[in-house]
């Protein structure tokens, strides 16, 4: 009971500027000073309906380079972390500071510099490019949750593993990696949320050839269509936190169908 005004004041926190969304949404005449709108009306809903394919197209290729994004970024990081969790080298603090450079760097300094290898290399303009870029500026996000989850996990069950005759490889992906799902999952929410929500990476590696559903939302921001605007801003928010619910969902029926957790 003690952290209950803490918890409501969070959640009003949150309910408030949904709320604010939804009746600008249908409201697109509200302006300071009016506290309340003097009307409304379904112009952004219809322009909606109007432009779903262009809507629906930019949306399902932000969910696919994101989910790319979480993957690559997952194989990448997996062996070095593995490695900075259970062994102590020379300079290992120095390295690790580096990698995690992605994160601290602004994206339009971390791009510009490689917006030229890019078309070199003819990964400019292409879904592939935007992946890749996507997945050096977020890779710092899944390689620190997996270095937690390691070091959490210890090295006990890959010790009994390999004494009951299990390979180094095997070992990983029957042992250790079902137990490094609470991490990856930690990890992945977070690159997923970067590379969703990303809109300078995008429009730049992307070209404009790349659909993207910020690149829809970012313009709208600005212009007098502020009911379209508020519209895409709540599919914006909803999305993420379906796909995040139903990944919990998920992971709590791999748990019980182990025996990790009981019902």
């Amino acid at each position: 009971m003690k952290h209950l005004p803490l918890f409501l004041v969070l959640t009003l926190l949150f309910v408030l500027p949904v709320v604010v969304l939804i009746i600008s949404s249908l409201a697109p005449g509200w302006r300071f000073p009016h506290v309340w709108p003097r009307e409304f009306n379904t112009r952004g809903l219809v322009f909606l309906v109007q432009n779903r394919d262009q809507i629906l197209t930019g949306l399902g290729s932000s969910f696919a380079y994101s989910l790319a994004t979480v993957l690559v970024t997952l194989i990448l990081c997996l062996f070095p972390a593995m490695v900075f969790s259970r062994t102590r080298f020379f300079a290992k603090a120095l390295l690790e500071g580096l990698l995690l450079t992605p994160a601290l760097v602004p994206s339009m300094t971390f791009a510009m510099g490689l917006h030229f290898v890019f078309i070199k290399f003819s990964l400019a303009d292409s879904f592939t490019g935007v992946v890749i870029i996507l997945s050096m500026f977020s890779y710092p996000y899944m390689f620190r949750a997996l270095v937690a989850g390691f070091q959490s996990l210890g090295q006990d069950f890959q010790t009994c593993a390999r004494n009951l005759g299990a390979g180094t490889l095997e070992t990983l992906i029957r042992v250790e990696l079902p137990m490094l799902l609470p991490a990856m999952a930690a990890g992945g929410s977070v690159v997923f949320l970067v590379a969703f929500s990303e809109y300078f990476l995008v429009f730049l590696i992307g070209g404009g050839s790349v659909p993207s559903f910020t690149g829809t939302l970012f313009p709208l921001l600005n212009s007098s269509n502020r009911s379209l605007a508020s519209i895409l801003s709540l599919i914006f928010l909803f999305l993420p936190v379906l796909l995040f619910v139903m990944m919990d969902t998920a992971l709590m029926r791999v748990y019980r169908k182990k025996g990790i957790l009981r019902n």
